[in-house]
C-alpha cells in the first residue's frame, strides 16, 4: 500500500466469523484459555474448524504466541503468523494481515485474535512499569521525570491543546461518552450494562488528569475476541453473512511517537489517524457520507472527536457538535468506555454484527460501517461493507 495511490486489497477477504469470551474485571484463567475460547468460538461462528486454519495474527503485546494458541485450540499446521506492533494501533491491522495473507495465496483461512487479564492481571492505565531500554522507549524520557507517567497524562496534554484552541470546556467530551454509555446500556455482553450516565454525571465524575474526567477514560477488562477472515469466495459458501474488507490501513505520522508526541507542529488532531483516513478513501471511494456506522476507538473521549474531524465528517473543533447531533450511529456496542477494553478488537466484531444485522443497537440498513485502532500511536482503520 501505499500513501499516494490506492492500493487493490478491497473485496478480496472477509471477515466470517468472530468470537469472544465474558468481558470480566476477574476471569479467573489464564490469558492462553481466554484465547483459545474465543478462537474457538469464532470458529464455530464462521461453521468451520481448527483443522481449515493455517494462518494466526495478533498483537506483539499479547502473552500467547500463535503456536501456543493453535495448540491450545486445536489448530495444526500453519503456514502464515504475524504481530503487529504499537498496542491498540494494531486491532485493524491484525485484519489487514490476515487480508493480505489471503489475497496473495499464502493462507486460506486466518484467525486474528487478542486476549489479556487487563483488569486482574497488569494493567495498562497503571502506566510505565519496570520497561526494558529501547530506542522507542527513550522518547518517553522527555515525559515521564515531568510526571507524564500514565496514557491519561500523555492524552491530557493533546486534549488540553484541543480545548484552548477551539475555545471549548472539558464538558464536551461527555457526548461520546454519554452515546457510548447509551448503547452499552442495552448490551448485555457489556460491563456497563443497564448503567447509562448524563453529560451532568460526566460533569460530576472526578478528575483523573485534567482535562479528563473519571468517565472520559476507557475500563480495564478481561476478555478474549477472536475474528476469521477467510477470502469472499469461499465466505459465501459459509453461514453468516460475510463482512467484506472494502478496503484496510495503517498509518504513522511524521515525528510520530507512542502517544508522546508533543513536538509536532500541532497537538489538535491525530495526524496518524488522517493517514489512514485518506488511505481508506482513497482506495474505496467512499466519503464521510456514505458510512452508515462509525466504529472509533474510544480509550480516552477526545481522540474519538479528533477521529471525526481527521475523517472529515466534521471540521476541526466541531466534533462534538457533530457527535451530540447524532448524525453518525456511533459505537453502538458501547464501545471500550461501555462494553469492553479489548484494544479495538471488539469494535471490529461490532461492525461485523452490523452488517449481518443481529446487533443488540442495529442499524437498519447498515451496509457500510468505518473502523478505527488505537490513537495516539501508529494506528490502523477498516471500511467493511455488506457483500455484493
Amino acid at each position: 500500500m501505499s500513501v499516494r495511490r490506492a492500493d487493490a486489497l478491497g473485496g478480496k477477504a472477509a471477515i466470517v466469523g468472530i468470537g469472544a469470551t465474558e468481558f470480566s474485571k476477574d476471569s479467573g484463567r489464564s490469558e492462553l484459555t481466554l484465547a483459545a475460547e474465543a478462537v474457538r468460538a469464532a470458529l464455530a461462528d464462521a461453521g468451520l474448524t481448527a483443522a481449515d486454519v493455517d494462518g494466526m495474527v495478533t498483537f506483539t503485546m499479547d502473552t500467547s504466541p500463535e503456536i501456543t494458541v493453535a495448540q491450545a485450540a486445536g489448530i495444526g499446521e500453519l503456514s502464515f503468523f504475524s504481530r503487529v506492533h504499537y498496542g491498540g494501533g494494531a486491532a485493524c491491522a491484525t485484519v489487514q494481515q490476515a487480508a493480505l495473507a489471503i489475497a496473495s495465496g499464502v493462507a486460506e483461512v486466518v484467525v486474528c485474535y487478542r486476549a489479556f487479564n487487563e483488569r486482574s492481571g497488569r494493567r495498562f492505565g497503571s502506566g510505565v512499569q519496570r520497561r526494558e531500554p529501547s530506542a522507542e522507549g527513550a522518547a518517553l524520557g522527555w515525559a515521564l521525570p515531568f510526571g507524564l507517567l500514565t496514557p491519561a497524562s500523555w492524552v491530557a496534554m493533546a486534549a488540553q491543546r484541543y480545548l484552548h484552541a477551539y475555545g471549548l470546556s472539558p464538558e464536551v467530551f461527555g457526548e461520546v461518552a454519554v452515546v457510548d454509555r447509551r448503547h452499552a446500556a442495552r448490551n448485555p455482553a457489556a460491563y456497563f450494562y443497564g448503567k447509562p450516565i448524563t453529560l451532568a454525571e460526566h460533569a460530576a465524575s472526578r478528575w483523573i488528569v485534567e482535562p479528563l474526567r473519571l468517565l472520559d477514560c476507557c475500563q480495564e477488562t478481561d476478555g478474549g475476541q477472536a475474528l476469521v477472515v477467510t477470502s469472499v469466495e469461499r465466505a459465501r459458501d459459509l453461514p453468516n453473512p460475510p463482512a467484506v474488507i472494502t478496503a484496510a490501513a495503517q498509518g504513522a505520522g511524521r515525528g510520530q511517537e507512542q502517544m508522546t508526541s508533543f513536538y509536532r507542529d500541532e497537538l489538535t488532531g491525530l495526524p496518524e489517524m488522517g493517514v489512514v483516513a485518506r488511505q481508506l478513501w482513497r482506495t474505496s471511494g467512499l466519503a464521510p457520507g456514505d458510512i452508515d456506522v462509525g466504529i472509533l476507538y474510544d480509550h480516552f473521549t477526545p481522540f474519538v472527536l479528533m477521529q471525526l474531524e481527521e475523517f472529515g465528517f466534521c471540521g476541526p473543533g466541531e466534533g462534538a457538535g457533530f457527535v451530540a447531533a447524532g448524525e453518525l450511529p456511533l459505537n453502538t456496542h458501547g464501545g471500550q468506555l461501555g462494553e469492553a477494553y479489548l484494544h479495538g478488537m471488539n469494535g471490529i466484531a461490532e461492525a461485523v454484527r452490523q452488517l449481518r444485522g443481529d446487533s443488540v443497537n442495529q442499524v437498519a440498513g447498515a451496509e457500510r460501517v468505518l473502523v478505527t485502532a488505537g490513537t495516539g500511536v501508529p494506528t490502523s482503520g477498516l471500511l467493511l461493507g455488506a457483500d455484493g
